[in-house]
């Protein structure tokens, strides 16, 4: 611990984030990468709302969920990206201690919402396949904002006390994290004070938010792939399995990173693997899941054809407008220097 002349501690007030480690050279290309995929994180998930928007045959629950999916993994990936960004171009790699729990909050608050939504988008399948008759009846529009607004909410408020409970206690130093953002586990070890109300909570608030959504997906996908394999034809069980396929890939992905990052023990050999492993979650899931759902899906694909037609067409009008007006424009020059010169005649 860091001690004053006294030799009581001093209490810090800002964080190192370590990061990748000190390798000045390789920070002009971690500033590309990571700026790259955050602009197409950007230019994906804006895609997929702007498309679920515009095109009506797109506005079903099943895509109401993939917009808000879309809309989350912007948030979700924006806390902890814009951080590193500011880091890598100022060279400077402090946050200070309020930053850090609020980014601490948010981070856990849109990874909670996340993690109910795609349980509600597993829910969604399982409605579509195992209850075609009774989908339109059970999945309509109250039921979905519901589905959203209990997680919102939730999360709020528990995000908000373990944000409020480390507040509360003190860091004393060192005040290095070895790790690119603000998250629970690495700043509770720089604490000089009793952690373990927050330990407590932080554990009631994983299985609220990870055991229990993961559960909820597991039954759902189990009754999915039973009522699949009943199917007679084999073409019938091809084309039941992709409508959940893509959003099957989302969730591996998910919790496979999350259980290697969190349940492996936090060895100095394993450090390392975990923070790499914590990209794949935070940053490269917003990155990819876009195209993971988008890739194979005939719906998105019309949309975007016509929203791109749209598009064209709007510029093409808009072009050829201008050109009436400039046309005009210059006839009505024309014409008045004709009679200008008629008249000096």
């Amino acid at each position: 611990m860091w001690k004053n002349e006294e030799g009581n501690q001093t209490a810090i007030k800002e964080f190192i984030l370590l990061g990748y480690g000190d390798q000045p050279e390789l920070q002009p290309l971690l500033l590309s990468l990571f700026l790259m995929i955050y602009i197409l994180t950007l230019a994906g998930n804006f895609l997929i709302i702007l498309l679920v928007v515009a095109d009506q045959h797109l506005q079903t629950p099943m895509y109401y969920f993939l917009s808000n999916l879309s809309f989350l993994e912007i948030c979700y990936s924006s806390v902890t990206l814009l951080k590193m960004l500011s880091n890598l171009i100022t060279g400077e790699r402090t946050i200070s201690v309020s930053g850090c729990i609020a980014q601490l909050f948010f981070f856990g608050f849109f990874a909670a919402i996340e993690t109910y939504l795609l349980a509600a988008m597993s829910y969604d399948r399982y409605l579509a396949i195992c209850k075609p008759l009774h989908y339109a009846s059970i999945m309509h529009g109250k039921l979905c904002v519901k589905l959203m607004a209990g997680p919102c909410i939730s999360s709020l408020l528990g995000n908000g006390i373990v944000a409020y409970l480390m507040a509360q206690i003190s860091f004393c130093g060192p005040n290095v994290i070895d790790h690119y953002f603000c998250d629970l586990i690495p700043m509770e070890k720089l604490s000089c004070s009793d952690t373990s109300l927050i330990n407590l909570f932080a554990f009631l608030l994983c299985a609220l938010y990870t055991i229990t959504p993961f559960l909820l997906t597991l039954i759902s996908y189990v009754c999915i792939i039973a009522t699949i394999l009943k199917i007679p034809s084999a073409i019938g069980r091809k084309k039941a399995f992709l409508t959940c396929s893509s959003h099957l890939i989302v969730v591996c992905i998910f919790y496979s990173t999350i259980i290697i990052v969190y349940m492996l023990p936090a060895t100095p050999t394993l450090r390392d693997l975990n923070k790499v492993f914590s990209l794949f979650y935070t940053i490269l899931t917003p990155l990819i899941n876009p195209l993971i759902y988008s890739l194979r899906n005939k719906d998105v694909h019309k949309a975007l054809r016509t929203v791109c037609s749209r598009w064209l067409f709007f510029v093409r009008s808009h072009l050829n407008l201008s050109r009436i007006r400039l046309n005009s424009s210059l006839s009505s020059v024309l014409k008045s220097q004709s009679e200008v010169l008629r008249h000096s005649c």
